[in-house]
């Protein structure tokens, strides 16, 4: 029984009835009463999985979306006021042996490097440059990787494609309101719910998909919340949609405002923009003020308010209820992981569904599996904030200046002393990834692996060069983001006049 729709909801369905609609019989309940968040329109590769398990096609679901591509998220102003890089999906330059790229580019820097530089190595920043998009899975004949890219999509249609998926395999849709929830008396398992309408509906496992009020696991079963806004401390956003932008650029941008941030999606139909901040250091009508002058086209409607506070539930699965996405917690959107969260624990409950006997084991390594990827992804985003050269506002000050998790402090020390990441082997976010934030942060290596040293200085400077040459090449064979998507996926007609 999933209890919930949106995003969460559908995608848990679709998961659900492809890999096991022949054991269970599956039922979500949802009401069109009830609003969605419905913000999430950017994502990061690992979607890409997702869809391939369904069997979607990507060209028909980016039609049915209004979808874009992404290469990566455009960063403007954090590290301090002026500056920009783009968090890519791939990797910069090319890797060799079993030395990473950024310590050849480090050791060619000398001693006063520009941290801008290594983006010159970076097959996705000169795509974005050029707005230019297409298939690339290698440059040339070398063992330099292509274009890892994701999707900007209308979040909403996202969850009608899926409920459509869904419903084709025997997924059941009732449309109801939640009056009351039933728990056993003895093992203290939910049993059923009673809708307003008064059906009642029974199940043997529960996921609760009810957005931030986690109805089932947070108010029946009662499993706290942990509150991480020390860290990070937005707990609002504004969110309006735009019209279209004159070109279409794959990538997200990210701007740093007095007290938040800013990001800007490009859809085919329109624009996603939305105001990321703390009540404590701005007051709602000045942060709608930031985002409406911060906009590139024209608004087409109000900002809408969102209220969250940033952490996770104490538990993921408790009885035999487990929460998906915003019911399990809340991690901001500044690195799009919301719907890798999702897609991440579907696939997780799947795979530890109990079949028959005592589920404890199943149970506990859901949650502690979950548990560890929650405060990967929070340490990421933390980096964004604390690792900051402004002070040019209240809250840029407590940023920088804040305790951090010993688990983020030792990667920063690491870094800063020897270009190395001292990233945990099952974290979503690569080495290279850790690279290009910390970089585009301002922290700068003070030494490199000394493996770079193998390869005398000429051969370096030619590596580099033919590195370069061999990028710029690749790239001007591609067509435009918007050429690509006028031929294999332009938006439904009526999408667009939506």
């Amino acid at each position: 029984m999933i209890v919930g729709g949106g995003t969460a909801g559908w995608i848990t369905a679709a998961a659900f009835s492809r890999l096991l609609g022949e054991r269970l019989t599956i039922e979500l309940v949802e009401s069109e009463a009830i609003g969605t968040v419905g913000v999430g329109e950017a994502t990061i590769p690992q979607i890409i999985r997702l869809n391939t398990i369904l069997g979607i096609d990507e060209h028909e679901f980016l039609r049915a979306t209004s979808g874009t591509f992404k290469l990566g998220i455009e960063f403007v102003d954090w590290g301090k006021k002026g500056s920009r890089y783009l968090h890519t999906f791939g990797d910069t330059g090319m890797n060799l042996g079993n030395v990473a790229f950024h310590h050849y580019w480090r050791r060619s820097a000398g001693d006063t490097p520009d941290p801008k530089g290594l983006w010159d190595y970076s097959l996705h920043q000169q795509a974005a440059s050029q707005a230019r998009f297409g298939k690339l899975d290698r440059v040339g004949n070398t063992a330099m990787t292509g274009l890892a890219y994701a999707y900007h999509f209308d979040a909403s249609r996202y969850a009608l494609f899926l409920r459509a998926y869904s419903e084709k395999r025997e997924v059941t849709r009732t449309e109801g309101i939640v009056d009351a929830v039933e728990r056993d008396g003895e093992s203290g398992d939910i049993t059923a719910i009673t809708l307003k309408n008064g059906t009642r509906v029974q199940g043997d496992f529960f996921i609760d998909c009810t957005g931030f009020r986690s109805l089932l696991l947070g108010e029946t079963l009662g499993v706290g919340y942990e509150d991480w806004s020390r860290w990070l401390p937005c707990d609002r956003a504004l969110a309006v949609p735009s019209e279209r932008l004159p070109t279409l650029v794959p990538y997200t941008r990210a701007t740093a405002k007095d007290a938040g941030w800013q990001w800007r999606i490009p859809l085919q139909h329109r624009t996603g923009n939305g105001h990321v901040y703390s009540s404590g250091f701005t007051t709602d009508e000045a942060a709608a003020d930031t985002l409406m002058a911060g906009l590139d086209t024209k608004a087409l409607g109000d900002p809408r308010p969102i209220r969250f506070t940033t952490g996770r539930r104490e538990t993921f699965w408790a009885h035999n209820c487990a929460a998906i996405g915003l019911s399990s917690g809340f991690l901001e959107p500044l690195e799009s992981t919301s719907i890798h969260l999702i897609q991440a624990h579907v696939s997780r409950l799947i795979q530890l569904f109990p079949r028959a006997g005592d589920p404890a084991p199943m149970r506990d390594e859901y949650n502690r599996r979950c548990t560890a990827e929650f405060a990967q992804i929070r340490d990421f985003l933390i980096l964004h904030y604390h690792r900051t050269d402004r002070e040019d506002s209240e809250f840029w000050r407590y940023c920088k200046h804040m305790d951090v998790p010993d688990s983020l402090t030792h990667k920063l020390a690491l870094f800063a002393a020897s270009g190395r990441v001292g990233r945990d082997h099952d974290d979503l976010f690569r080495d290279a990834s850790w690279v290009q934030v910390m970089l585009g942060q301002g922290i700068m290596p003070a030494d490199y692996d000394p493996m770079a040293d193998q390869i005398a200085p000429q051969q370096l400077t030619e590596f580099l060069a033919n590195l370069r040459t061999l990028i710029a090449r690749s790239i001007a064979s591609l067509p435009t983001h918007e050429d690509y998507l006028r031929q294999h996926c332009p938006a439904d007609a009526s999408l667009l006049a939506a």
